[in-house]
């Protein structure tokens, strides 16, 4: 997984060579193919600056066929509510109304960098917008508890990514569904289903992950207190950036888990894998004094400045037209008044020149 980028890079480069190979280049694509060289090599540069390594959990992870789910002391997940195992799926949800199913982990995890690759499908009969709700997976405190947040309880502690496929804000227009976005819970702060999660959100992306033929993954990696989620959901076995974030503060000790739920409209929300991998990463000394910080409560810093900022993200479509028209009208107001006043001065000063 991690060496995932630096093939797509070295591929790019062997591109270029053979751009720089041909001997019919024009000034144009010469240039552009230098600063695509450069541009490979840096990103190259950066990988290889947080190389690292990694190992597969098996104990932390959900694999077929599936031998390490159910009720037994020897299981490693348990699961909850309409949540089944097949031979080909954990199904969270059947494609039914008003069901909500979750598979946990019973191990709480001590690692302090890893990556989770989450193999799912989501699917039904529904049509577009009238399907849903949608699937989470988990880094939480508590596990086994139902609740309204895609199945999991309401202020949750802990790290919780959301893929949500049914709107309910009324009145959005820039958004698409499904979309995917993350969220950091300190016990005390609530899931705003009305708004979508969009008060609380860290950031996402839209991700058309319904009825695809093709297999569709999620990733999420924390390393270095960042949290970086990527989806492959084309078919392309390529990762597109959904949201990368510095400063995400998660304790150690808590529990992955996976839910999902419907309520008038449904789906079939399956997980094929969750495939969890601890990272060994190279750290300077200042990081590793920083990392012996024991954190007991999740957060984000600066949370505000984000927040701030997406309210002024959020000012779309009728406010950004109503405050460009002001805005055009006081330029034209104070234009008038200053033509009037110049006017005015002018025809002053020449009576009494005269």
């Amino acid at each position: 997984m991690a060496a995932v980028g630096c093939w797509t890079h070295r591929q790019n480069s062997k591109s270029i060579y053979i751009l720089f190979s041909s001997q019919k280049m024009t000034p144009f694509k010469l240039l552009w193919s230098f600063i695509l060289f450069i541009f490979t090599v840096n990103h190259c540069i950066a990988d290889d600056d947080h190389e690292m390594e990694e190992f597969l959990k098996r104990e932390y992870s959900l694999t077929k066929p599936y031998q390490a789910v159910g009720s037994l002391s020897s299981s490693h997940w348990e699961l909850m509510g309409d949540a089944m195992v097949t031979t080909e799926q954990v199904r969270l949800t059947p494609d039914m109304q008003s069901r909500q199913g979750a598979v946990w982990s019973k191990l709480p995890c001590h690692l302090t960098d890893w990556e989770m690759q989450v193999h799912f499908k989501i699917h039904g009969k529904g049509k577009k917008n009238l399907n849903g709700d949608g699937l989470a997976i988990w880094y939480t405190k508590e596990r086994m508890q139902k609740g309204p947040v895609f199945g999991n309880k309401d202020n949750f502690t802990g790290l919780g990514v959301f893929v949500d496929s049914y709107p309910n804000e009324e009145k959005q227009l820039e958004r698409i569904f499904p979309f995917v976005l993350a969220m950091v819970g300190n016990g005390t702060i609530s899931y705003d289903h009305e708004r979508d999660g969009r008060p609380t959100e860290l950031g996402g992306c839209n991700a058309m992950v319904r009825n695809l033929k093709h297999d569709t993954f999620l990733f999420i990696r924390y390393v270095r207190r960042r949290l970086t989620v990527m989806i492959d959901i084309d078919g392309q076995h390529e990762w597109r950036d959904c949201l990368d974030l510095p400063g995400v503060r998660l304790p150690k000790g808590f529990y992955f888990g996976a839910t999902a739920i419907t309520g008038d409209l449904s789906d079939n929300h399956d997980i094929i894998s969750l495939k969890l991998y601890q990272l060994t990463v190279l750290r300077s000394k200042q990081e590793e004094e920083d990392q012996e910080e024991e954190i007991t409560i999740p957060s984000v810093d600066n949370m505000e400045l984000l927040r701030l900022g997406r309210t002024e993200e959020g000012m779309s479509g009728l406010a950004i037209f109503f405050t460009v028209l002001f805005s055009m009208l006081g330029c034209i107001f104070l234009v008038v008044v200053g033509l009037l006043l110049y006017g005015h001065w002018n025809e002053n000063r020449r009576k009494r020149f005269y």
